[in-house]
């Protein structure tokens, strides 16, 4: 065979191949559609429906066990990365605030370590409302604003359950706003602790053993 019809024959070929592969490749209909695929597999594997019959398995169960040494996260309880993951359930309403009473409890050890931690957040978030026992005697309110800061020793919240004052950093209340975006969850029930320790150095032996009624209703229906 002539050696230059033999090339024009490879090169006719090879054009002929290069125009029905991009043709074979587009669907007009579907502009989504990716066309003729080499190994689909390769790009998709086959999805099975949860809960449903699997044959790749013997025992032909679609959920599978995490594999043998997986760690969860929070697995270990009451630890700043469980703590700090876990979903707050009560909404930002007067129910939810009740609820968080009732219910929510700081799930951290009652250990110096702990107090000392929230006594050093107290001092850069807190302190300059709330003052350095507590008292509601903070920088701005002594500087002559007139905004209302009470103690925690106050008949108003000397009873306040530590879900509420948790329930309190989360979202704010009154006049104060929310410290979520500020502190973890776990450094919130850090304050708390530091908080309850000055109610006991404001109150003394007159200190209540355990969070009675709450009295925030009558505060604030007194500012009303």
């Amino acid at each position: 065979m002539n050696p230059i019809f033999k090339n024009v024959k490879s090169l006719t070929l090879l054009a002929v191949s290069g125009v029905m592969l991009v043709i074979s490749s587009c669907d007009q209909a579907n502009p989504l559609s990716p066309g003729l695929e080499y190994m689909p597999d390769m790009y998709r594997s086959e999805a099975y429906k949860p809960y449903t019959a699997n044959p790749v398995y013997k025992d032909s169960l679609e959920a599978r066990k995490p594999v043998p040494g997986t760690i969860s996260q929070g697995a270990n309880p009451n630890t700043a990365l469980s703590i700090n993951q876990m979903i707050y359930p009560y909404p930002d309403s007067p129910e939810g605030y009740e609820a968080a009473g009732m219910n929510l409890k700081n799930p951290l050890e009652h250990s110096q370590a702990n107090i000392d931690a929230g006594k050093a957040i107290f001092t850069k978030m807190c302190i300059h409302c709330h003052g350095v026992k507590g008292d509601g005697q903070g920088s701005i309110k002594v500087a002559g604003e007139a905004f209302p800061v009470p103690s925690y020793s106050s008949d108003a919240l000397k009873n306040l359950p530590e879900g509420k004052m948790f329930h309190t950093l989360n979202y704010g209340r009154n006049l104060m706003g929310s410290h979520a975006s500020q502190l973890s969850k776990e450094e919130r029930w850090q304050c708390v602790l530091w908080v309850q320790e000055l109610q006991k150095q404001a109150l003394g032996a007159s200190a209540p053993a355990a969070p009675a009624a709450d009295s925030t209703k009558t505060a604030m229906a007194a500012k009303k």
